[in-house]
């Protein structure tokens, strides 16, 4: 891995010493830290690996993954700049982190962000609010597996990944990740989300805004659909051609 960093010495951040650190805010004791660039396919860490560092997205997408004994993969959740990994407080990773487009990280030596943590109470109440967003991430991706029907999934998926997006328009989805990696996340096949894609696009619902994007043109009959309540009503007829681009897994 061919990964750009200046060097971190053991226990201490680059450039910071203890009685330095800002004292206000998570994102301040990052801020401070070099940038590390990731390629996409390039793993930050590994499932079981020690957490001596947590890590701080400044830029691109990554996906956490775990692997089954059989060997396959379940993608548990989607990072966008902001997230912290590795943030649970845990001796090891529970996943596995990778970049899917280029990434830049910031990390933080696990040591002496919990001694900050204990010396400053809005650093706790801070940290607090990222466990209970990794929570809200955890239940969400429950909802979405949950669902009955490939369409209901995707388009729960949908309006998840635009609230969490940072696209200027409103009707633009963008989806840096492959369709296996969706559908691993939403644990069906990678030909199930691509039925699914080109059914909701005959039924004028959804059109590509780019290789990697989705622009959602019915946005409420989206909402209704996500929550099953729209029946079987957009359905486009069997025969009628498909106007989406092809898989881009």
């Amino acid at each position: 891995m061919s990964v750009q960093v200046r060097s971190i010495k053991e226990g201490q951040p680059a450039g910071i010493s203890s009685s330095s650190l800002p004292s206000a805010d998570l994102a301040c004791l990052f801020s401070r830290q070099a940038l590390e660039k990731f390629e996409p396919g390039e793993a930050i860490f590994w499932e079981g690996d020690e957490a001596t560092n947590l890590f701080e997205v400044a830029d691109g997408m990554l996906r956490a993954l775990r692997l089954l004994g059989d060997g396959r993969r379940i993608i548990v959740g989607f990072m966008r700049p902001g997230d912290l990994l590795g943030v649970s407080l845990k001796e090891r990773y529970l996943y596995t982190v990778e970049a899917i487009s280029p990434a830049q990280i910031r990390r933080f030596p696990r040591r002496v962000f919990e001694d900050e943590v204990a010396r400053h109470p809005r650093l706790q109440e801070q940290l607090f609010s990222k466990l209970r967003d990794e929570m809200i991430a955890a239940q969400d991706q429950a909802v979405l597996l949950s669902r009955r029907s490939a369409e209901e999934k995707f388009a729960n998926f949908l309006l998840l990944m635009k609230e969490r997006g940072n696209s200027e328009h409103r009707a633009i989805v963008d989806l840096p990740m492959t369709r296996l990696d969706i559908a691993n996340y939403l644990g069906m096949t990678i030909e199930t989300v691509s039925r699914t894609i080109t059914r909701l696009a005959n039924g004028g619902i959804i059109a590509a805004a780019g290789r990697r994007s989705i622009k959602v043109l019915k946005m409420e009959t989206l909402r209704l659909l996500a929550e099953g309540d729209e029946g079987e009503q957009w359905m486009p007829s069997l025969a009628r051609p498909g106007r989406y681009a092809p898989a881009n897994a």
